[in-house]
């Protein structure tokens, strides 16, 4: 008779608190959500390199500045990829749009020259036809980057 009675109690009390346990815990499970456009590693980098192109600055500069931010911040064990690194820039810019205004007229410029190496590697000379120039290391140029990506 008494396990029958501290048996209810205890379906009583788990009644009245299983509810309120529920709603604090579900939460938990967006974090993100609950987070401001700035929070993560991609909010910061969208954020420098948001403001640094409408502040007249070059992609490259600007992407050079929210990728070392962005390698920076991230949480990960391993490197950041730059290609995750302009995606977590595009994701933060469209997911937040009020938090970055008129920067989605940029976000193209993060995918231009990935696009255009995509292109050009379908009509890339075979490497039996390519020479190289005369004199190659002592021409005093310095060498271009031709891949913003390549790490």
């Amino acid at each position: 008779m008494a396990a029958t009675t501290t048996l209810r109690v205890l379906t009583r009390r788990l009644a009245a608190v299983l509810p309120v346990a529920l709603i604090g815990l579900s939460g938990l499970g967006s974090p993100g959500r609950a987070a401001d456009a700035t929070s993560t590693a991609g909010g910061k980098g969208a954020q420098v390199y948001c403001f640094m192109r409408s502040a007249g600055n070059s992609h490259d500069v600007s992407w050079n500045a929210a990728y070392a931010l962005i390698k920076r911040q991230s949480a990960s064990m391993f490197k950041t990829s730059p290609e995750h690194a302009a995606v977590m820039i595009t994701e933060a810019v469209v997911q937040n749009p009020g938090s970055f205004p008129d920067c989605g007229r940029y976000l193209g410029s993060l995918f231009e020259k990935a696009a255009a190496r995509d292109a050009a590697a379908g009509a890339a000379p075979s490497p039996s036809t390519t020479t190289s120039p005369a004199g190659g290391a002592g021409s005093g140029s310095a060498p271009q980057r031709t891949d913003r990506y390549a790490y």
